[in-house]
Formats: structure tokens, sequence, C-alpha cells
């Protein structure tokens, strides 16, 4: 039986790449001579700057969440491969890093590209974020 583990650094690195791009990033935005062009423009590149940084330690926070959803899924598929179970994470970048460790170390490498049909498209996700949702909150009668 295999050992199944997700906490090493390399796999830390490469399902965090995002973030790590991302801080770096931020760290560019810093050097760039805009105050050359305008001394209002550092205001900008600060503002970016600590976005950036948000985010990336956003996405860095979640590695706790991460471990759980490796374990989620390894479970699920150990016996029987179930390809709806990976649905959910193929939505997201980080989530499509998750699922490629999570076959790797189940031995379905090939099986990605099957999986791909549950991949959204970066303009679909840009459109639904700009719909607008109707929210109804249901009122309990006690």
């Amino acid at each position: 039986m295999c050992d199944y583990s997700i906490s090493t650094f390399r796999r830390y690195i490469y399902i965090n790449i995002y973030a790590f791009l991302i801080l770096l990033m931020g760290i560019g935005i810093i050097f760039l001579p805009l105050h050359n062009v305008s001394s209002y423009l550092i205001y900008v590149q600060i503002i970016l700057a600590l976005f950036c940084l948000k985010v990336s330690i956003g996405i860095l926070r979640t590695w706790k969440a991460k471990k759980r959803r490796y374990n989620k899924l390894i479970q699920e598929n150990i016996s029987c491969f179930n390809p709806a179970s990976f649905e959910e994470y193929m939505k997201a970048p980080c989530g499509r890093l998750l699922v490629r460790v999570v076959l790797e170390d189940l031995g379905e490498k090939k099986r990605y590209d099957g999986l791909k049909v549950f991949k959204v498209s970066w303009r679909k996700t840009i459109k639904s974020s700009f719909k607008r949702k109707k929210t109804i909150i249901y009122r309990n009668n006690i």
C-alpha cells in the first residue's frame, strides 16, 4: 500500500505556484519606475502591490484546506476512479494543480485529459462573476 502524503516542500511550491507568481508580480510592480512619470503613480503602485500581497497570502493560507481536499479525493478514488469527484476542483487553476497531484499519486495521470471536460474557461468565469444574482433569504416562522 502506498503512503499518500501531500506535505512535501516540492508539492507545496507546485500547488501554490499561482500565489508565488502573484507575489512576484506585486514585487515587480513596486520596482517599476513610475515615479518618473508622475508622483501620484507611487500611490497606485503601493495599492496594487498591497493587493497582490493580500491575494498571495490568501492563497497560501488555504494550505490546510488543500490538504483536507487532497485526502478527500484520495479516499474517494483509491478503490474506484470517480471522475465526478474531481468536477469541483477542475473549475479553478489551483484546484487543477491539486487534481494533477492526486492523479499522480493514484497512478492515473493519463485520466487528466478526460477531466478537462469539467474545466471552465477563463472567459466564462469572468462573465459569470458579473451576472446579477437574485438572493432569496428564507425566514422561519416559529
